[in-house]
């Protein structure tokens, strides 16, 4: 017989006879249920309540990937800044981020965005941009932090009857 602290191996144990019955539980929080659902595209039933509730001329952009991700804002104003000052619409707070870093404009049912020189840019679907026009689904990114845009139903429903 071979002593395993001569030898520096570690010792093995038989398992358990009931090992293949054991149960384990293991709790996540939201945040990492956000980024889960975000890795393939999936909308939890909480955010498709709130993208099926905005009313005509607004929309919703969740926070997918950066510091807060599930975090939601709604865009119903024709102007929504975006960027590192606290004063903006908007505060995304990290040194990604210019302090005035994007638009969001509202033009009717239609939403745009605008890149304001920022340092490191705005993407829109992975694509750097000064101007973008957004559709159902799009990922806007600022800085660090990937935004997908989601339109009022109520609107889709119309774009797709005209």
């Amino acid at each position: 017989m071979i002593d395993s602290k001569k030898t520096n191996e570690p010792q093995r144990k038989a398992a358990p006879d009931n090992y293949s019955n054991t149960d384990t539980t293991m709790t996540f929080g939201q945040e990492f249920a956000a980024q889960l659902a975000s890795l393939d595209g999936d909308v939890t039933a909480e955010e498709q309540e709130a993208i099926a509730a905005l009313p005509s001329g607004s929309a919703l952009l969740i926070v997918r990937r950066g510091p807060n991700s599930g975090a939601r804002f709604l865009l119903d104003a024709d102007v929504t800044t975006v960027g590192r000052h606290p004063h903006a619409d908007i505060f995304l707070d990290d040194v990604t981020v210019s302090r005035r870093h994007a638009e969001f404009l509202r033009r009717g049912t239609k939403f745009d965005v605008k890149d304001l020189v920022s340092l490191n840019g705005t993407y829109f679907d992975g694509v750097r941009i000064d101007t973008a026009m957004l559709h159902d689904g799009a990922e806007v990114q600022v800085g660090k932090f990937r935004l997908t845009f989601y339109a009022s139903r109520h609107d889709l429903k119309l774009l797709a009857s005209e």
